[in-house]
C-alpha cells in the first residue's frame, strides 16, 4: 500500500513536470561562460523551444550549429527582431552592448530579459523604460537574480511583518580587472537592499581601496552598512547580510542559508543571560542541502535563475502576468549607483592604503 502512494506520487510529480511546455519560440543573444554555466542549463531543463542563438562570430555560430544543431545560430540581431514567431529574447552579451541590443530588442515590440546591467547609467535605464512604454513590450525583466533567491523570498516575507532595527551586509571577492565593479558586480547588493528595505539615501561613503567602498544608508524604516569590496578572494568571497530587528537578528550567508535567532528577554531592562547561564537557540529557516542532488539544491536555484528565468516565461506566455522584476523596478537601484557615482565625484574620499 505504502510503496503504491510512492510510485503514484512520484508518477504524479513526473507528469505534472512533463505537461510544462511552452506554446512560443525564443532566441538567445550571447555565448559566453555565464551563459553557459547559469542560463542555458536552466532554458534545457525547463524545455523551452529556443529557436535562434546570435553571436558576433561566423566561425562560432558555426561551431554552435555542430553543437545544438536543432537550433539556428546566426550573427543577424535583426534576423531575430523581424522575426513574427519569436516572442521573447534572452540577452547576456558584453555589458556595453546590452542597451544598445536592449533597446533595438524594445523597438521590435518583443518580450525581454536581459542580463545585468541593461545599461551603464540612469539616463539611459530611463530610456529603455520610454521605449518599452511606447513600444509596448509586453514583458521587460533584468537578471538581477537574487531577488529570486529562496532565501531572498523568505527573508523578506518575514521582514515585511519586523520592527526593523539596523543591518550589515558585506559583498567581498577578489580582483575583477575585467569591467566596472559597481556596475558589474556591486549591482547585485545595491539591488538587493532596495528590494528588501526600499529607497535609500546615502548617509556616507568611504573608498578604503581602489574598487572597494564602505556605505551607511538610510531607507524609510532601517539604517544600513555595506563593505563593497574586490580587495579580498574569489576562492573565499563573502555575501552575508545580517539584519536586527525588534525581535531578534536574522543572518543570511551566501544565499544557501538562513537563520533567526531570536531577541534576548530583559527583567527591569537587565538582561536575563546576564542573571544566568543562557544556551543560544538558532532557527535554521532555509538551508541548501549538499547531498541530495535534485533541482533545488543546486546553485543555479538556490541563487535564483532557476526562478527568475520561469516567472519570465510564465509572464510572457500569460497576458496580463504581474512580474515583481519589471525593468522599472531597478530605478531605484540605478538612482543609488547614480549618487554614489555623484558622491564620489563631489566629495573627497578618503582613501586608506
Amino acid at each position: 500500500m505504502i510503496q503504491a502512494l510512492i510510485n503514484r506520487y512520484k508518477r504524479m510529480r513526473t507528469e505534472r513536470f512533463l505537461r510544462q511546455t511552452y506554446q512560443y519560440q525564443y532566441a538567445f543573444v550571447g555565448m559566453g561562460q555565464h551563459s553557459l554555466t547559469n542560463l542555458y542549463p536552466v532554458l534545457h531543463y525547463l524545455g523551452v523551444p529556443l529557436k535562434y542563438i546570435c553571436v558576433t562570430s561566423e566561425s562560432k555560430a558555426r561551431l554552435i550549429e555542430r553543437k545544438f544543431p536543432d537550433m539556428k545560430a546566426t550573427t543577424s540581431l535583426n534576423e531575430i527582431l523581424n522575426d513574427e514567431a519569436i516572442k521573447g529574447i534572452f540577452v547576456s552579451a558584453s555589458p556595453t552592448a546590452h542597451f544598445s541590443i536592449a533597446s533595438q530588442a524594445l523597438h521590435s515590440g518583443k518580450s525581454l530579459f536581459i542580463e545585468k546591467p541593461p545599461c551603464r547609467t540612469l539616463e539611459e535605464l530611463d530610456s529603455l523604460i520610454d521605449l518599452q512604454r511606447l513600444h509596448g513590450s509586453p514583458v521587460v525583466m533584468v537578471g538581477l537574480q537574487k531577488r529570486y533567491a529562496p532565501a531572498i523570498q523568505l527573508l523578506k516575507k518575514r521582514l515585511n511583518k519586523e520592527h526593523l532595527i539596523n543591518y550589515d551586509l558585506h559583498y567581498l571577492t577578489g580582483v575583477f580587472p575585467e569591467g566596472d565593479a559597481l556596475l558589474d558586480l556591486y549591482i547585485h547588493p545595491l539591488d538587493l537592499v532596495c528590494f528588501l528595505f526600499g529607497k535609500p539615501d546615502i548617509i556616507t561613503i568611504r573608498q578604503v581601496a581602489k574598487h572597494s567602498y564602505i556605505l551607511i544608508l538610510q531607507h524609510p524604516h532601517i539604517v544600513g552598512t555595506l563593505e563593497l569590496s574586490t580587495a579580498y578572494s574569489w576562492t573565499d568571497a563573502e555575501e552575508s547580510l545580517k539584519v536586527c530587528t525588534k525581535s531578534g537578528i536574522w543572518r543570511l550567508s551566501q544565499m544557501e542559508e538562513l537563520t533567526f535567532q531570536n531577541t534576548h528577554t530583559t527583567i527591569l531592562r537587565i538582561p536575563v543571560e546576564k542573571l544566568h547561564t543562557h544556551y543560544e537557540t538558532t532557527k535554521i529557516l532555509y538551508r541548501r542541502n549538499n547531498f541530495n542532488p535534485i533541482y533545488t539544491n543546486n546553485q543555479i536555484y538556490t541563487q535564483g535563475y532557476y526562478n527568475q528565468i520561469k516567472t519570465f516565461l510564465h509572464a510572457v506566455e500569460t497576458p496580463k502576468h504581474n512580474i515583481p522584476n519589471h525593468i522599472d523596478t531597478t530605478r531605484e537601484t540605478y538612482r543609488l549607483i547614480n549618487d554614489i557615482q555623484n558622491y564620489k565625484e563631489k566629495t573627497t574620499i578618503t582613501t586608506l592604503r
